[in-house]
């Protein structure tokens, strides 16, 4: 799946000039099939079982995008 097919939730899309430049990571997808994907610095809080990732964002990136959810 090519990020274009995902509607981003967090972020303006301008590359504010953090780390990730125009990538603007950390941030927060949607599908087409309505699931979540997370974009973050990798975690190795643990180990996830295979075929599993960790990342970790910010409180404030999951915030908005709860707000862009409206949940």
């Amino acid at each position: 799946m090519a990020r274009e097919e995902l509607t981003r939730l967090t972020g303006n899309g301008n590359g504010n000039g953090g780390p990730c430049g125009k990538d603007d990571c950390p941030n927060v997808y949607r599908t087409a099939s309505g699931s979540i994907v997370v974009q973050g610095d990798v975690s190795k809080a643990f180990q996830p079982p295979e075929g599993e990732g960790l990342v970790e964002i910010p409180e404030g990136v999951l915030r908005e995008a709860v707000r862009a959810l409206g949940w």
